[in-house]
């Protein structure tokens, strides 16, 4: 049973993804060992276009569950609304016509019918490992809730529903006709049933019914119900041995003998190997750095979104293709004999669907890393629904963890309002009693160390990260083999080095985060200013409060000023300033918008060069 808010349909994808991750984990694969069953409403079965989503993954190879049972009931009302008014299609089942899925229709009235639609239905599953549909033609006797009235908009339907016998009274004159059971036994069949039922209901309460957990469960069980507050004052070391490096970066860089890489990528990889040769680790690298460390340490990484295999902006190159034969080389896949599985999807073009699916599975274990990564930040309007009553909200509503990673492509580089903010301050407005982590980072070594704090706390977040576009091969952007050996973490804020050294020089700080600070940092070596202090949050939610008083406290003599890209309605600035209303910080954004971002790229290269003027003025 999943946790299921009144948002119709919602859970289905939800539900699709904790099976498909039941069966990795306990059943190595074998999708005929578990049964995803949805139970489904006929006017939401019709109405909400997540059906279709979930229809669609339903055979694809990083979704597929070996075949979902939707059973419908179909009592011909919505709410209020008839049938004729809540669907185009002759049947509320339409959708599984379009992937030639069986559907049985069966009459509620008619139990024996309806037990053998549901026998014959999951054989077929079983054997054919595709989804079922099992339309159970009903009706719902009284209103949608104990104080409607049915009769107010369906007064025809209801005048015949009053005056027809239910199931049972139909089942049982059925079997008395045939001569299956006598009045008297049917009378006494139903009195013990209600007995049977209450001793039930009475046992409940005085002890719980027993049951065995699963292995999953049981790493659940482990970890901490709750985080204290000194648990997110500094992250826990995730730095690993410079010799684990070395050999990970190395089998990065490498592809086995035989096979013929296609030329970009050949490039690429003659440019990572040079900067490796540097000491120099860029984000990609820190990436797949990241994952691989995990996986050696005996986890699984499950990754899926549109384009992750080379990444949206060709940066990750995951898997390989030989440029002769075509066929895959996964760069994870084989660093240690005894590693966990790198699961990578490019997945259909759904973000409602599959965001849901990859919670589900981040639901039904936290030893296993999964990431959802948006082709841009703003394409998660489309999983808003997942994220306000699944992801920011479960742990307050149900008690239940999950530490998937968002990966939500963010920044102004003028690719107008559809292209540029992952909308940070909607997660900011959803941020609450330590639910989630909003990051928005700036260096490779602090993308590796917030990935792998994901499994080395003693609880459960889920992360969004702004994730990077034009930085992503920024060559300011790089850090040093030592910022991810052993004893190194993520660091929430990071401080202007240069300014650091004379603290009381500094006459101006500008506090700012993500891809903005590079803007800034060009400028000010550019034009050789060397009293202002630049100061990144690399961790917006929660709020690193103890290391901003001390940075205050360093510079108290400087003026302050929070620098952001999007516009002064937008972004992070009302987060940030609710910590210092009664202090004196001022704001450089782009004024108050409608739209996220001009669609010219003249004006957002003026308005961008506005901000740093300003700033640094």
């Amino acid at each position: 049973m999943v946790p299921n808010p009144s948002h119709l349909e919602s859970v289905n994808p939800i539900v699709m993804g904790f099976a498909r991750a039941k069966a990795d984990i306990l059943y190595n694969h074998e999708y005929d060992r578990i049964l995803p069953i949805l139970i489904n409403g006929d006017a939401a079965l019709a109405g909400q276009g997540i059906v279709y989503e979930t229809a669609q993954m339903s055979q694809l190879h990083g979704y597929h569950t070996g075949g979902t049972l939707h059973f419908v009931i179909n009592n011909q009302i919505g709410f209020t609304t008839d049938f004729d008014d809540a669907r185009t299609s002759t049947y509320c089942t339409g959708v599984g016509n379009m992937i030639q899925a069986p559907i049985f229709h069966v009459n509620g009235d008619d139990p024996e019918a309806v037990i053998f639609a549901v026998e014959l239905a999951t054989e077929y599953r079983q054997l054919f490992h595709t989804d079922v549909f099992i339309d159970m033609v009903c009706y719902r006797r009284h209103g949608h809730n104990e104080g409607d009235n049915p009769k107010f908009t369906q007064p025809r339907m209801y005048e015949l529903i009053d005056k027809h016998p239910n199931p049972r009274e139909i089942y049982a004159s059925e079997l008395l006709g045939r001569g299956d059971v006598d009045k008297q036994l049917a009378e006494s069949m139903e009195n013990e049933f209600w007995d049977d039922l209450q001793k039930k209901l009475d046992l409940v309460k005085e002890k719980p019914l027993p049951y065995e957990y699963q292995e999953a469960e049981q790493a659940w069980r482990k970890l901490k119900k709750r985080a204290g507050v000194d648990e997110f004052v500094a992250s826990p070391k995730t730095g690993i041995t410079e010799k684990n490096i070395k050999k990970i970066v190395e089998h990065l860089l490498s592809v086995p003998d035989g096979f013929v890489p296609l030329r970009g990528v050949d490039r690429m990889l003659e440019g990572k190997k040079k900067q490796w040769q540097d000491g120099l680790i860029d984000w990609a690298t820190a990436e797949l750095l990241a994952y691989s460390s995990i996986l050696v340490e005996g986890n699984d990484v499950r990754m899926s979104g549109q384009d992750v295999k080379r990444g949206t902006f060709s940066h990750r190159h995951a898997i390989f293709y030989d440029e002769k034969t075509y066929e895959e080389y996964n760069r994870l896949a084989q660093i240690d004999e005894k590693q966990g599985k790198f699961l990578i999807y490019n997945s259909l073009l759904s973000e409602f669907g599959v965001l849901g699916f990859e919670y589900g599975y981040s639901l039904a274990t936290p030893d296993t890393l999964v990431i959802w990564e948006a082709q841009f930040g703003d394409f998660v309007n489309g999983a808003q629904v997942i994220i306000d009553q699944y992801i920011t909200a479960a742990e307050s509503k149900w008690q239940r963890m999950s530490g998937l990673v968002m990966l939500l492509p963010h920044g102004y580089e003028g690719q107008g309002p559809e292209h540029s903010t992952a909308r940070m301050e909607r997660f900011l407005q959803s941020a609450a009693e330590f639910n989630i982590t909003v990051a928005n980072i700036t260096t490779p070594a602090n993308l590796f160390h917030v990935l792998r704090r994901q499994l080395a706390r003693p609880f459960r977040k889920p992360l969004f990260i702004m994730s990077p576009k034009s930085i992503l091969r920024h060559p300011m952007c790089v850090s040093g083999l030592k910022e991810f050996a052993t004893g190194q973490r993520f660091q929430e804020v990071l401080d202007d080095v240069e300014a650091a050294k004379s603290p009381e020089k500094i006459r101006k700080v500008l506090y700012c985060s993500g891809k903005v600070y590079y803007d800034l940092l060009e400028a000010k070596i550019d034009r050789k200013i060397d009293d202002i202090a630049i100061v990144r949050l690399e961790q917006l939610y929660p709020f690193p409060l103890v290391q901003m008083d001390e940075l205050a406290a360093k510079y108290s003599k400087a003026k302050a000023l929070w620098v952001q890209e999007e516009p002064s309605n937008m972004g992070a600035w009302q987060y940030f300033w609710s910590f210092y209303r009664n202090q004196d910080i001022e704001l450089l954004a782009r004024k108050s918008s409608a739209s996220p971002a001009t669609g010219y790229k003249k004006v957002h290269a003026e308005q961008q060069q506005d901000l740093i003027d300003k700033a640094l003025e």
